[in-house]
């Protein structure tokens, strides 16, 4: 259904084409706010585009600059836990893509798996462990579906993003992230257990996005907020309310740090 997306989108904002697209995840939905020249659509008029049920996921497309770009940005996504479909995020991502989007900047709040990097951390994704096995492409009858996943998280677009980091003096840890299916939390033993299998964060998010954007061709950026340590790493109480509640600290950083990247690009 992107086609129909992008007639209601070629309806409001004639011949608009962006560079990179962005999904903004838990607690990052400001970040739409510095948009310039915004052009607004709410998901409900775009057909395809689910709205979350999850707080903090304001279901909007916000066309307009960033930087020196054009961009389009999700501000939220439906999760697979939601109504267990991996291929939700298909239409919007399917959309980037036909908007011109060659790059996708991914962002999730996440637990951390590593003992030096605590709530208010950020980690640049270096790969991803599918623990779900699920996939939004599955039922898709071509030979396309066969999708090479390695080198996912593109190389350049991270090295960028460390240079920034490194500028601006914020700490960029980086990792590799697992999708576990949610909403429950996981259990200490299943971190201990992800731990071992080389784990750095942990999430209910990104790995589906990361799978569409590479069917379609885009490169993919993919930063974690980390609000929590994995279960049983720390005497926190985990719920969605203490997730929110410690995304305040990366999310003003992770604000900082893409602006700059953007402000960064060509």
């Amino acid at each position: 259904m992107s086609h129909v997306a992008l007639d209601v989108i070629a309806r409001r904002a004639p011949s608009f084409r962006a560079d990179i697209g962005l999904v903004l995840g838990s607690g990052m939905g400001e970040f739409a706010e510095k948009v310039r020249d915004q052009i607004v659509l709410p998901y409900a008029d775009l057909p395809g585009f689910e709205q979350s049920g999850v707080s903090g996921h304001a279901g909007r497309l916000v066309l307009g600059r960033l930087g020196k770009v054009s961009v389009a940005v999700l501000q939220g996504r439906i999760h697979y836990y939601e109504r267990g479909d991996a291929a939700a995020m298909k239409t919007p991502i399917e959309t980037l893509h036909g908007l011109g989007c060659e790059s996708l900047i991914l962002t999730n709040a996440a637990g951390s798996l590593m003992p030096e990097v605590g709530p208010g951390g950020l980690m640049v994704l270096s790969d991803h462990v599918n623990y779900v096995q699920g996939s939004p492409l599955f039922g898709i009858a071509t030979n396309k579906r066969f999708v090479d996943m390695v080198g996912a998280y593109d190389a350049d677009l991270r090295r960028q993003l460390k240079a920034c980091a490194d500028k601006l003096g914020i700490a960029l840890h980086e990792g590799v992230y697992a999708w576990l299916a949610g909403p429950q939390f996981e259990t200490p033993a299943e971190i201990r257990a992800l731990r071992g299998l080389g784990i750095n964060a942990v999430g209910m998010s990104t790995v589906p996005d990361v799978i569409l954007a590479r069917y379609f061709g885009m490169k993919v950026l993919a930063v974690s907020a980390i609000t929590n340590m994995g279960a049983g790493m720390s005497d926190e109480q985990l719920s969605h309310e203490h997730t929110m509640a410690q995304m305040a600290a990366a999310a003003e950083k992770l604000t900082r740090l893409l602006l700059a990247f953007l402000d960064s690009q060509p």
